[in-house]
C-alpha cells in the first residue's frame, strides 16, 4: 500500500537529563519550568523546534501501554496543552489486541476532526491496529512502542529482541473471563525486577509507585497478530530510548526502520516519556505539525 506522506527521515539523537520530583505531574512542571529541550541531529547539525499548534492541528489520542495506565502521560500532557494542542488519554483495556484496538477505534472515530495517534510500548501495537480502522487518523507516534508487521505478535517480537530481559521479570497471574469459572492468563512486572526491566533512568522511590500501581496485561493482548497495520498507509514518527530493556531497543528501533518513521533517539528507558517529557512532547508536537494540513480520509 502506498504511504500516504512519503518522508525521507534522518535519525534524530538526543541527549539524556536527570529526573527530578516525586510524582508523575511534580515531575512534568519542574522539567517544563526548569529546562528547555535541546535536539541535536545526528553529525551535529541542530532540528528545528517544532511549529507551535494551530486551529488545523489534530487531536493527539495518547495510547498507554501494558503494566500503565493513562497517568503515564502526566509529564507529556501539560506540555502539549501549553503549545496549543487537544490531547486526550483514553484508558486502553489491556485484555486483547483486537478488543483494545477496536476500542480505542470507536473513541477515536467519535472525535471530530483528524487525530494523530500516539502509543507507548503495547500502545503502539494498538494504535497500529485502530489506525486502519479509523477515517480520521492522519498519523502515528511509537513511544518505546511496537509496530507490528502484519501476522506479527508483541511476543513474536520479544523473542526475538536482543536487548529485552522482561520476559523473565514477569509474574503470571489469573483473571476471571466472565464466562463462569473460565479464567485466563495475565502478567504483571515483578516489583524486584521494574527497574532493570522497565524503569532504569527512574529512582527507586518512583519504581516503587510503579510496581504498585502497575496494571496487567492479558496474555492475548501479546498474542494476538496485527491485521492490516497502519504504518503502511499512514505517515509515523518513532521516540527510540537507547537503553529500552523492555521491549527491547534493537527491536524498537528496527520496528521504526520497517514502518519508515522519523527516528529520534534518546537516552533513556523505556519509560522515555516520565523520565524525558520535553523529548517525547517535542517529537508529537513535530507530528501534529507535519499532519495539520492532512484531513481526515474519506
Amino acid at each position: 500500500m502506498t504511504r500516504a506522506i512519503p518522508v525521507p527521515f534522518p535519525i534524530v539523537r538526543m541527549s539524556r537529563r536527570a529526573t527530578v520530583g516525586a510524582g508523575l505531574a511534580a515531575i512534568a512542571t519542574a522539567q517544563y519550568s526548569s529546562r528547555s529541550t535541546h535536539i541535536s541531529a545526528k553529525e551535529g547539525t541542530s532540528m528545528p523546534e517544532a511549529t507551535p499548534a494551530t486551529t488545523s492541528s489534530p487531536t493527539v489520542v495518547l495510547v498507554h501501554g501494558a503494566f500503565a495506565d493513562a497517568s503515564s502521560w502526566s509529564g507529556v500532557i501539560p506540555l502539549l496543552q501549553q503549545a496549543g494542542l487537544t490531547v486526550t488519554a483514553p484508558t486502553n483495556p489491556l485484555r486483547s489486541l483486537a478488543s483494545d484496538a477496536a476500542y480505542i477505534a470507536s473513541y477515536v472515530s467519535q472525535i471530530p476532526g483528524p487525530v494523530l495517534l500516539v502509543g507507548h510500548s503495547y500502545g503502539g501495537a494498538v494504535i497500529t491496529n485502530a489506525g486502519s480502522q479509523v477515517s480520521n487518523a492522519v498519523g502515528l507516534v511509537y513511544v518505546a512502542a511496537f509496530a507490528p508487521e502484519d501476522g506479527e505478535t508483541g511476543l513474536d517480537i520479544e523473542q526475538n529482541a536482543r536487548d529485552s530481559v522482561l520476559l523473565n521479570a514477569l509474574i503470571p497471574f489469573q483473571y476471571p473471563t466472565g464466562s463462569g469459572k473460565e479464567t485466563a492468563t495475565e502478567y504483571a512486572i515483578d516489583p524486584a525486577k521494574i527497574q532493570e526491566a522497565f524503569a532504569a533512568d527512574l529512582s527507586a522511590d518512583q519504581n516503587a509507585l510503579l510496581a504498585a500501581t502497575q496494571r496487567p496485561v492479558a496474555e492475548a493482548a501479546l498474542a494476538e497478530p496485527t491485521v492490516n497495520p497502519a504504518w503502511k498507509s499512514l505517515p509515523s514518527w518513532a521516540v527510540v530510548p537507547t537503553g529500552d530493556k523492555a521491549i527491547g531497543s534493537d527491536a524498537v528501533r528496527s520496528m521504526a526502520e520497517r514502518a519508515g518513521a522519523a527516528i529520534t533517539e534518546v537516552e533513556g528507558s523505556h519509560v522515555i516519556m516520565i523520565s524525558q517529557p520535553n523529548a517525547v512532547a517535542n517529537v508529537i508536537l513535530t507530528a501534529a505539525t507535519a499532519t495539520s494540513a492532512v484531513g481526515a480520509r474519506d
